[in-house]
């Protein structure tokens, strides 16, 4: 791996941390590393199952091993998951090599955005709208807690990568 500081995208679910991860990837000379496919290959099962058979505490605890394996590593752009750095443990591994970015989406958005999913565990209820607004409000302070900065991430993902780049003096 090259020695360039991992960058590490924070959000919500849909805010864009795997496609903007993968162009930003692309344009910084970094490799992409979603966090959730990362703890499927681990494990040999969907993120989905995990929860089914496991539960999210046995999620929430490979999520932990998978911020400590990355966290040993560089030149990394990681999607974390949309519960990852809401517990600061996993903020603090993460941070030891890398910067922490906020893609901050408004609630309306986010909810457009998901409005069809059907592979987030935690969305598979009537009152989806609801769950995404509560959920919002819970992690967003946390997001901003963890993150070194935030992106607006609404406007399309070319010009995501272009403002990170940008915030890290990356050129753009």
């Amino acid at each position: 791996m090259s020695g360039k500081r991992n960058i590490v995208l924070c959000g919500f679910m849909g805010c864009g941390k795997s496609t903007v991860g993968s162009l930003f990837a692309g344009k910084s000379g970094r490799s992409f590393v979603d966090m959730d496919s990362y703890i499927e290959k681990s494990v040999g099962k969907s993120v989905s199952a995990i929860f089914a058979e496991d539960g999210e505490a046995r999620f929430r605890a490979l999520e932990r091993e998978a911020c400590e394996a990355l966290s040993r590593k560089s030149g990394l752009v990681i999607a974390s998951g949309g519960g990852t750095l809401v517990r600061r443990e996993n903020a603090e591994l993460l941070r030891r090599t890398g910067v922490i970015v906020l893609l901050d989406v408004p609630l309306a958005e986010l909810q457009r955005r998901l409005a069809n999913d059907t592979a987030r565990p935690l969305l598979q209820k009537p009152n989806r709208n609801a769950v995404i607004e509560e959920l919002l409000g819970q992690r967003l302070p946390l997001y901003r807690s963890a993150a070194d900065f935030a992106v607006d991430a609404g406007a399309a993902p070319a010009e995501v990568v272009r403002s990170i780049l940008a915030a890290l003096g990356e050129g753009g």
